[in-house]
């Protein structure tokens, strides 16, 4: 089961995602008529089933929220992100940090503001990164202790460089401070 970190706390996972089986999304069944997605469900769907499917996921009742794997841009859904409610950005294994620059992207050059949720080969290790790039919800892998992975946002308590979660570096921030007062 899927462990979800969600506004650093854990929750529940509401959303489907629908990355098995693509191809029955696509293809004419018996009656002529590509089948019908769920109306209600939430439903996270790959790129490809978006950019086919688009018009479709966006007349349902549920929210959408759309699957970006690791060499899928955000360009991609720059037109389409007032429209979905979720991006999950795919890690296929921990070394692969294409993801951290596409969450940078989404907040900072396409103002994306809904749910960035990390997936794939996510750990503890990485979650201080991944908020500090813009993601704000985790879907753990499989092996990892959500309940103690929550302290991994603790680790530090100040941060160098500037990101989307604190855009002003720390000497900035410093600089803007108002001078203490001595003591006598």
């Amino acid at each position: 089961m899927t462990k979800l970190i969600k506004g650093r706390r854990l929750q529940s996972d509401t959303w489907q995602l629908l990355d098995r089986d693509v191809e029955r999304w696509l293809t004419v069944g018996e009656a002529g008529l590509v089948p019908d997605f769920p109306a209600v469900a939430d439903l996270i769907v790959p790129l490809k089933l978006w950019r086919l499917r688009r018009d479709d996921l966006l007349h349902r009742e549920g929210r959408t929220g759309v699957r970006l794997e690791s060499g899928e841009g955000p360009e991609a859904l720059a037109d389409d992100l007032d429209r979905v409610a979720l991006i999950a950005v795919h890690f296929p294994k921990f070394s692969d940090g294409r993801g951290f620059s596409t969450a940078r992207l989404l907040r900072e050059r396409y103002g994306f503001k809904g749910e960035l949720r990390a997936i794939g080969d996510v750990l503890r290790d990485q979650l201080l990164f991944l908020v500090r790039c813009g993601f704000d919800a985790f879907a753990l892998r499989d092996d990892q202790d959500a309940e103690a992975a929550l302290a991994a946002f603790d680790d530090f308590t100040e941060a160098y460089q500037g990101g989307v979660d604190q855009p002003l570096p720390l000497f900035r921030r410093r600089l803007a401070a108002p001078a203490a007062a001595p003591t006598s």
